[in-house]
Order: C-alpha cells, then structure tokens, then sequence
C-alpha cells in the first residue's frame, strides 16, 4: 500500500513540507517531537512524543513503527542511538554519519578544515568563559561566540569588546540545543555576501540548486532568495566544495551547504544533511521544492532536472510572545499576483518564534524581496491564550 514507511525526527515546519512531500509520493509518515501538535504531526499517518536527545526513547520508536528509512529533521539527537540502529541494519538518511558530524559545530568544522583541508574562517573550541577569552584574543575581534549545537541563531552573539566576553558566553550557554557545554569562537571572514548552496546526492550523482542568498539577523534566517548572483568561478568553487564535503558525509538526500564569499574567493561555513530554513524560497522559486529533492532522493528517485523559476524571495514572519498564534489580514498578504504564504502550524508561541514564511516571484531579486517583505507585513500575528 505505501511506497515507504518514513520516521521523521524532528517535526516543525520543514518537517512538515517534508511530510507532504513524501506523501505525494504514496509514503507513511511518522512524525516525532518532543511536543504534541507539533507541524508534521498536523499532516502525519502516526506519531511519537519525546525527546530527541533520549536514545532509549528512540530506539523504542523505531522498533515499535519499523520505518524503512529514519528521517533527522532537526540537529539535537541522540546520534550514538542512531549509528546503533544503523549498524543494526536500520537505514537513516542521509548516512548517521553525515548527522553525527554535523550535528555539533565541532565535529563538521574540524572534519573540513582538518580531514579535507577545506579553507574555513579561523576558529578555536571554548570550554569556559576563561576559555573563550583566550579564543578571541587568538581570532581577534570582532568574532562570533556560539553553541557548538544550536540552530535558528541562538546563543549566537557578536563580539565586538572584550567587556562583552561575559553577555556572550552566557548566552551561549542559555542558547544551546543541548543546554551548557561548549562553545565556538569564530574570526570574522570579510564576505562580500553568504549563501546556501542546497546539493542533492541521489541514485544518479549529484545535483546542486541555484544559490541561494540570504538575510540573517543575530545568526537567523529573516529573508533568503534565489538565484544570487555569483561569478561563475565563485559558482564553481562553491560547487566544489559542496561536492566535497558531501561526498564524504555519504547518503543520499539534500544537504544545505552554508559559505562565505568575497569575489571568486569561497570559504566553507557549515552544512545540514537536511532541508535548511533558507531553502524554503524553493516552495516557489522552483519545479522540485527542497522538500520533494530530500524525499526523491531518499526514496531512490529521479530527479532528472532542476528547474528554477526565476527571481524568487522569502520572507520569515515571526511572533514574540505567548500563546497561540491566530493569523488575520490573509486576503492582503496574497493581494499580488506569483505571492504565496505558508502557516507553519506552531501550537504556541513562548517567546519569540518563526510561525510563517511568505514568497514571492518578481522580474527581479529586489522586487521579489520588497514583494515577499510586503506580504509579510500585511500579514497579522496576535496571541490568544490557552
């Protein structure tokens, strides 16, 4: 009856238009959170509530629903649980592997710089605040302090003196994944411009995206658009790159490949063996989404060509706050014609949180942005309460 059964670790809005995805190709899909009601469930054959980081808990899972293929959404898992199961002839996607070395900001720089000799921005390992100082004395200032696991942007901070040394590494602490531990200390690279470079491996090589260009604000996505424009030697090295490091991460699946970039100069970031919040201008600026890229190429799919539409942008609405986010003003926020918007389905809201995305397809990059900004704005977010 299915064509596959998939357990999805991890469940919020990419999650969910990775589930739609794969059940527009005929599979079931599990979807698990530490959360009930939680974005992929809303759309899921089944699903399982507990901590992602609980191995126990994980494997229990897996036994009890037998998926054909184990989907990581998110970075904060147990993944010693996951090459377990792996070795016990489970399959994860894309390899626990590439989840294991990317899922700490340690493991996947080290293997660039160090295994693959990738040129990377400067960086050093804080295992304290006394740690950290000496870390940025070494980098010098300005440099980023954050967790080595966290994601959305939190316990990211910017240091720009050395009296903000004690702001930053607090936040690091309170920001990461998986609570206190260590941090990053990382030199500023003077980019001209980032962008994600979304590559798929699949059954029959690999496959790249148009870049992708992106705004972000304290390290998380606010805006993103595609294609950015790059020169082609730029394009080409970034390519490289992104080749690289996947090819020895393994698997089949998308893989979100972060870099800077001044001129035709490229230097490595970071990855995600999964689909990545920038990415999500491809639910309108291209044929095949990333969503529907990471479930064909898990499902040994073709994925013959990747067209893109043409100048396409995002934008992230959020909420800050608590409660449940009711959404208003819909009918403006679609007014103009190639706009579209998605409600990511959060239950609550505690604090500050991104709870919708709005697109655009315009003649040009700037009018798609100012498009997808407008709609945004538009767009109303209030609270109720529970």
């Amino acid at each position: 009856m299915y064509l596959a059964t998939l357990m999805l670790l991890g469940s919020g809005e990419l999650g969910r238009e990775f589930a739609i995805a794969a059940k527009r190709l005929g599979c079931r899909v599990i979807a698990c959170d530490r959360y009930a009601n939680a974005p992929a469930m809303q759309v899921a054959d089944a699903f399982e509530v507990f901590p992602m980081l609980d191995g126990k808990a994980l494997k229990a899972a897996v036994e009890k629903h037998k998926p054909d293929v184990i989907v990581p959404e998110i970075e904060a898992i147990d993944t010693a649980a996951l090459a377990d199961l792996e070795g016990a002839g489970w399959r994860v996607a894309p390899s626990a592997k590439a989840v294991q070395l990317t899922m700490n900001r340690d493991g996947i720089r080290d293997f660039a710089a160090n295994q693959l000799g990738l040129v990377t921005s400067q960086y050093r390992f804080a295992e304290s605040r006394d740690d950290a100082i000496a870390a940025a004395r070494e980098v010098g200032l300005p440099c980023v302090v954050k967790p080595v696991m966290s994601s959305s942007g939190k316990g990211q901070s910017t240091l720009r003196k050395p009296e903000d040394i004690d702001a930053a590494w607090e936040y690091a602490q309170s920001g990461g994944r998986a609570g206190q531990g260590r941090a990053i200390v990382e030199g500023f690279v003077a980019f001209d411009y980032e962008i994600t470079l979304l590559t798929v491996r699949h059954r029959d090589g690999t496959s790249f995206c148009e870049p992708i260009g992106h705004l972000q604000v304290d390290g998380d996505y606010r805006e993103s658009w595609q294609p950015q424009p790059m020169s082609d030697a730029a394009l080409e090295r970034a390519r490289h790159i992104a080749k690289t490091v996947t090819d020895n991460l393994g698997g089949h699946g998308i893989f979100g490949v972060e870099l800077f970039v001044k001129g035709d100069d490229v230097w490595f970031s970071e990855v995600s063996p999964r689909p990545h919040d920038t990415g999500l201008v491809t639910l309108v600026s291209q044929d095949l989404p990333q969503f529907a890229l990471h479930a064909r190429a898990i499902l040994g799919l073709p994925i013959p060509r990747i067209e893109q539409r043409g100048p396409s942008a995002s934008c992230a609405v959020l909420a800050h706050g608590h409660g449940v986010p009711l959404f208003g003003n819909v009918d403006a926020a679609l007014a103009e014609s190639d706009t579209a918007l998605r409600l990511f389905g959060k239950p609550r809201v505690a604090g500050h949180r991104r709870v919708a995305v709005t697109l655009a397809r315009a003649d040009s990059i700037d009018n798609a942005r100012a498009k997808a900004r407008a709609s945004a704005a538009a767009l109303t977010v209030q609270l109720a309460e529970e």
